[in-house]
């Protein structure tokens, strides 16, 4: 239950992070620029984050639980879908860490692809878990 709560909390942070920040790259306004800021901050930090976490330990404890898991070729291939996914959140957390300093210019587009490379992702992972095809 908690790993499925966890990954809920997680990738929806993601999923609505990105959309936020794809809103922010075309806001003009510096008041709403400011509000936006702070909410793709919250967003990372109160619910993607400790979601993920709150994932990461859950699934740990499974495969502790149940060491046959281990085993498991479909376990495999999500592990590996998971890692892209930690890396596709560490890709969103830098650049919206760095957008909010001025650093970078960030583009819609690219919010987008993230957006969508999440999806993906978290399929993929729906699948292997659902199916087990190996």
């Amino acid at each position: 239950v908690f790993h499925i709560i966890g990954i809920v909390f997680w990738i929806g942070g993601l999923l609505v992070t990105t959309t936020v920040l794809a809103v922010h790259t075309g806001e003009m306004v510096p008041e709403a620029r400011v509000v936006l800021e702070h909410l793709e901050v919250k967003l990372l930090r109160g619910m993607a984050h400790p979601g993920a976490a709150i994932t990461v330990l859950a699934g740990a404890t499974v495969v502790w639980i149940q060491p046959g898991y281990l085993h498991q070729h479909w376990l495999h291939a999500k592990l590996f879908l998971v890692a892209i996914l930690i890396a596709l959140d560490l890709i969103v957390y830098t650049r919206a860490k760095a957008f909010h300093k001025g650093e970078i210019k960030l583009q819609r587009r690219e919010c987008m692809i993230l957006h969508g490379a999440i999806s993906l992702v978290f399929l993929g992972i729906l699948i292997l878990v659902l199916i087990k095809p190996f």
